[in-house]
């Protein structure tokens, strides 16, 4: 298979027909038919329905073009990585909302000023769906809570968190979980990472067995939990950026309460503005551990 073929190929489906891909890329038509010709060979099956002067994609053509952008794409990046210049292209992030809120506006302020040719696309969920969305190249990299399982991920720890459990201000101290007994658990939904360290500290008892509202946003989390309607485990972090919250903090133990953020990628899929942002991070562990630094894997 030719590396040039897929490129014809890609802008033939990009310009929608065999004309106006020549001219975009300065050829004769019968240059490009040739082309696709030798590339629907190459892989042994046609890759357009031909509908008179139309082209429609065929299935395997479908296929084809994933590959095809991918591939081209990973050319592209090496050969701005390698040449030395500053990483622009797009940056597709994915982050919980409690790093969003509290530990990346100045890493990501300071990302914009240093690379302000790379756009940035900013997603938020939960520590399963933002694994599972870099796994699936959805996005490029993504600020999690916890080691992703999948060797096929790499990962750099870079904040260091502490959970507190939260309740309303008149609520008896929280040492065990035998003291809240009776009150509903605020938490985000299956697949968040302290929603598990919550089970874990629960221990014998089961989220299972208790009753358990699901939020999505930490506003709406820490807004009810003040309120009284429940308690909920969340980084202390998240509390400090609502000064205006009343809520009452209580410690957990250190087994439960220590959380390392990591910053995960594909392994080998290194784009510029992913080493960028990864070596930026490396900056943060740097500044926040005088004379240490978190082990990469």
């Amino acid at each position: 298979m030719n590396f040039a073929d897929l490129q014809v190929f890609k802008a033939v489906v990009e310009e929608g027909g065999i004309i106006r891909a020549a001219q975009r890329l300065h050829r004769v038509p019968s240059n490009v038919t040739t082309r696709i010709q030798q590339l629907e060979a190459a892989v042994g099956t046609p890759l357009f329905h031909r509908d008179r002067q139309r082209l429609h994609l065929s299935p395997s053509g479908e296929l084809l073009l994933g590959y095809a952008q991918r591939l081209i794409q990973l050319s592209e990046e090496a050969q701005h990585a390698v040449s030395g210049a500053a990483p622009q292209g797009m940056l597709k992030l994915g982050a919980l909302e409690s790093t969003t809120a509290s530990r990346l506006p100045a890493l990501l302020a300071e990302y914009h000023r240093r690379f302000p040719e790379v756009r940035l696309e900013l997603i938020t969920g939960t520590n399963d769906a933002l694994v599972k969305a870099v796994a699936e190249r959805r996005v490029d990299a993504a600020f999690i809570a916890e080691p992703p399982p999948e060797q096929t991920l790499a990962h750099l720890p870079v904040f260091r968190e502490r959970l507190v459990l939260i309740s309303s201000p008149g609520h008896a101290p929280i040492k065990s979980a035998a003291d809240i007994s009776g009150d509903t658990l605020i938490a985000f939904p299956e697949g968040c990472a302290y929603r598990r360290v919550l089970q874990r500290w629960l221990g014998r008892q089961s989220l299972a067995g208790a009753r358990v509202m699901d939020l999505s946003s930490y506003h709406a989390i820490v807004a009810c939990v003040a309120a009284g309607a429940g308690i909920a485990l969340v980084p202390e972090a998240v509390i400090d950026t609502m000064p205006q919250a009343q809520v009452q903090r209580h410690p957990v133990a250190r087994a439960h309460s220590e959380i390392v953020t990591p910053l995960i990628w594909r392994a080998g899929e290194v784009s510029p503005p992913v080493l960028a942002l990864r070596e930026l991070a490396g900056e943060a562990v740097k500044k926040s551990r005088p004379g240490a630094r978190l082990r990469q894997h």
